[in-house]
């Protein structure tokens, strides 16, 4: 590692996110210069030299989703061609990652766009965390490394030591993974079936489940426009759950006008990750950020060391 050591670059999209990395691993992020044209092309380049080096590479997708992606492809070509060994890119919040499927007629499958892109830009190796479907790592020509959020939770609801638990997936689609979480947990489970009619709108149409007198923690892999998550609480309270509702996601998208729903629907906490930035202006009273800086350094160092990563996250 002294021969070759760690080098960590971080995108416009989550540089306090990269700190935290660097600092866990104790090194310095390296120096990247990004700057824009007058017209807006975006132009890019490492500082020092790469050449044969381990490359990681921070960048998030965050609502300037199409700026971030543009921005880390420009990233990974200067990177290519400066000869760097290999180009691993630390993506927590994979932008498109809605996208994988055709529901409907003459839809794109965007997801695939974007592995593919990211691909030819130059990267060989992608750590993100929790795509909207597992099967997404197939989009991908090479290793992916798809990291698991329960645990956080899971460790952050244990020291509550809350009794009578049901743990709610606020879909059909999330009830493999909510049931996961809620065996490691050891609460019971309840399933919403909703129906979408378009984008970002939802309505429930059933509840599977007791949750009756019961403390419930929806669970999801991200709030967006919170919708669902909002018309989630309200079923539950309909069918007399605990007044405790609690929400736990890992993506904090928070597009308008979630903060104000959020707070107005009084849950009694929503935990998310930092896998993408949450500024000041979108916390509110009873948010909760667990950092997921501390998970990617060790991942990041057993890459690095040539070591297995499926015992660091693979609970």
């Amino acid at each position: 590692m002294q021969n070759n050591p760690i080098k960590i670059f971080s995108g416009s999209s989550h540089p306090q996110l990269a700190t935290e990395i660097a600092k866990h691993l104790h090194v310095k992020l390296s120096p990247m210069h990004i700057s824009k044209f007058a017209c807006g092309e975006i132009y890019a380049k490492p500082v020092d030299s790469v050449r044969g080096g381990d490359v990681f590479v921070v960048q998030t997708a965050t609502s300037n989703v199409n700026e971030d992606l543009i921005e880390l492809f420009i990233m990974l070509d200067a990177f290519k061609r400066s000869f760097a060994g290999k180009i691993h890119v630390i993506m927590p919040n994979y932008g498109y990652a809605r996208q994988d499927r055709v529901a409907t007629p003459r839809e794109p499958i965007s997801a695939k766009l974007m592995a593919n892109l990211i691909s030819a830009a130059g990267a060989d190796h992608l750590i993100t965390m929790v795509l909207h479907s597992d099967q997404e790592q197939g989009f991908f020509d090479f290793p992916v490394d798809n990291l698991y959020s329960r645990k956080f939770f899971a460790d952050y609801f244990k020291k509550k030591k809350l009794k009578n638990l049901v743990v709610v997936s606020p879909d059909a689609g999330g009830a493999k993974k909510a049931k996961k979480f809620a065996d490691i947990i050891g609460a019971e489970l309840a399933i919403i079936h909703k129906s979408r009619p378009r984008a970002n709108v939802s309505q429930v149409m059933h509840l599977v489940g007791d949750v009756k007198g019961k403390r419930c923690i929806i669970y999801d892999d991200m709030i967006d426009t919170a919708g669902s998550v909002c018309n989630a609480a309200k079923a539950l309270k309909k069918h007399g759950a605990h007044k405790d509702i609690y929400l736990a996601a890992t993506h904090a998208v928070f597009s308008d006008p979630a903060v104000k729903r959020l707070s107005a629907e009084g849950f009694k906490e929503v935990v998310v990750t930092n896998s993408i930035p949450v500024p000041k202006e979108k916390r509110f009273k009873g948010l909760k950020v667990l950092s997921i800086a501390p998970l990617l350094a060790k991942i990041i160092k057993n890459v690095h060391s040539s070591k297995s990563v499926s015992t660091v996250f693979n609970t």
